[in-house]
């Protein structure tokens, strides 16, 4: 069988993929929905604990977590299928995606925290009804494989999501003063990370790398770089034109860093924004001797010629202390100070 032939019979005609689109397109997000913003949570509100991805390994961590909460002033409820597993999965796809909706469509539950990542989480995009979160916008918070309902949510229905603290993270001061002045009080925050010199003579952790300087204005979109890649020609992500894309990940060897990017160069996101932000990429080092890039030089060599702001080391992804990012907010990125200012509230 000629290569004529095989794309017959795969059904695939000249050079179209995914949903009849050409190849050439799969970059190509649908028009931006408006953003359609979600009620604050405030102390008396209940939020639902869910483990749309990976498998929460005993009931001690779910009683951590609801103790996390109820610190905050939270009340808790958990997700019926939340100490499910299947596999490496929380749960069968149905069950995950039937506690998401359960969570959604329930007047009493203002907001819903994500336990933990791992993978699983794109599998649910598909069972999920997007007309009932539309109709129900709650806050919806998690990184990491929680970045494709953060994405595959606000492509559908416009909704604010936010790349923020799991359940199981460890919820200290900075992370609960972000949470709190972003999702709780609707501040116009500044992100911007601790100037700490602490036993040195110059600030050694927290760092900014300026990969390319200036200031853009832009929306926020992004999360893991693992997660947004994978969805990359699919209905799940937004557009990408007036975007700020901030991404992270972690223990990715550096050619599958290299690869990611490559495949947001060649599917035409990178081109579209207006600014480029990685947070952190944890465990992510090169490995002894010369047989690797740095991630130094594959973020110059992708990022570097877009000619838009773009800096390394905001406070975002696997590490302890992180900011709450709203995606589908309006904000100011400065690559040199390393800030980034919400323009506007998050949540009403």
């Amino acid at each position: 069988m000629d290569r004529r032939d095989f794309l017959k019979a795969a059904g695939i005609s000249g050079a179209v993929g995914l949903a009849g689109r050409p190849l050439s397109a799969l970059g190509a997000a649908p028009a931006a929905i408006p953003a359609l913003k979600p009620r604050r949570l405030s102390p008396g509100d209940a939020v639902a604990l869910v483990s749309p991805s990976g498998a929460t390994a005993t009931r001690n961590d779910a009683a951590i977590v609801k103790e996390n909460m109820e610190a905050l002033g939270f009340k808790v409820k958990f997700g019926a299928h939340l100490l499910d597993r299947y596999g490496y999965l929380g749960g069968q796809d149905t069950d995950r995606a039937a506690d998401l909706m359960a969570a959604f469509a329930d007047p009493g539950v203002a907001g819903i925290v994500a336990m933990k990542g791992g993978w699983g989480c794109a599998r649910v995009l598909r069972l999920l009804d997007y007309e009932v979160i539309r109709k129900n916008p709650k806050v919806l918070i998690g990184y990491s494989d929680i970045t494709a309902l953060l994405l595959g949510l606000h492509a559908k229905t416009g909704l604010v999501t936010f790349h923020g603290p799991i359940g199981l993270d460890p919820w200290n001061g900075f992370t609960v003063n972000f949470f709190r002045k972003v999702i709780m009080e609707a501040e116009p925050v500044t992100l911007k990370n601790p100037v700490e010199v602490g036993d040195h003579l110059t600030q050694v952790e927290n760092r900014v790398q300026t990969i390319a300087p200036g200031a853009a204005t832009g929306i926020l979109r992004g999360g893991n770089l693992s997660i947004v890649s994978s969805l990359i020609g699919t209905e799940f992500v937004p557009a990408w034109d007036d975007a700020l894309l901030f991404v992270e990940d972690i223990n990715e060897e550096i050619y599958r860093v290299d690869r990611m990017m490559t495949h947001l160069a060649l599917a035409g996101v990178l081109r579209q924004v207006k600014g480029f932000i990685f947070g952190r990429c944890t465990d992510c080092d090169p490995g002894e001797g010369y047989g690797s890039l740095t991630l130094e030089q594959v973020l110059d060599d992708h990022v570097k010629p877009l000619g838009v702001p773009a800096w390394y080391g905001a406070m975002f992804g696997h590490l302890p202390m992180k900011f709450t990012m709203p995606v589908g907010i309006p904000a100011r990125a400065d690559a040199e100070k390393g800030t980034i200012e919400l323009l506007e509230p998050a949540v009403l």
